[in-house]
């Protein structure tokens, strides 16, 4: 990703405080951030489905390329330091570089969720007895403890 940092030096950088947000869920604009420093979350529909604090991490990129709103909200965890990439698309055509660094990023996701998927397919076949036993685990630490009986 020090590619990616090195690729963005002496674009406009802006820094978010904890617990403002980056993007936002819903919001259309045409940016693209890259982290630089701190740490953020990325919620959707009010259930974190991430926590990044690698330099170089590019968020906004979905919702410029597929020119809808943002899928997700990111917000700043603590200080963010981040490039901010305001005609994403001008810039990614300039910087064709950067596009495939997108593009692997955008496989990788693709890959993991389609493996996430077939796992969860899996389980609710009852073919992954191993994902059962997350499920039973997690249900076992979430369970309120039993009182003593008393003699």
């Amino acid at each position: 990703m020090d590619d990616v940092l090195a690729l963005l030096e002496g674009m406009p950088v802006v820094t978010f405080k904890s617990g403002e947000a980056l993007l936002g869920e819903g919001a259309r604009d045409s940016k693209l951030y890259v982290l630089i420093e701190g740490e953020v979350e990325v919620i959707r529909r009010d259930t974190q489905v991430s926590h990044v604090d690698e330099p170089g991490s590019i968020f906004g990129e979905m919702a410029v390329l597929l020119d809808q709103p943002h899928s997700a909200t990111v917000q700043a965890l603590s200080t963010v330091k981040a490039y901010e990439v305001k005609d994403a698309i001008k810039f990614l055509e300039a910087h064709p570089e950067l596009s495939l660094v997108l593009a692997t990023l955008l496989a990788r996701r693709l890959y993991y969720t389609t493996s996430y998927l077939v796992d969860l397919q899996q389980q609710a076949q009852g073919q992954r007895q191993d994902l059962d036993l997350v499920d039973k685990i997690l249900s076992t630490l979430t369970e309120r403890p039993r009182a003593k009986k008393r003699a």
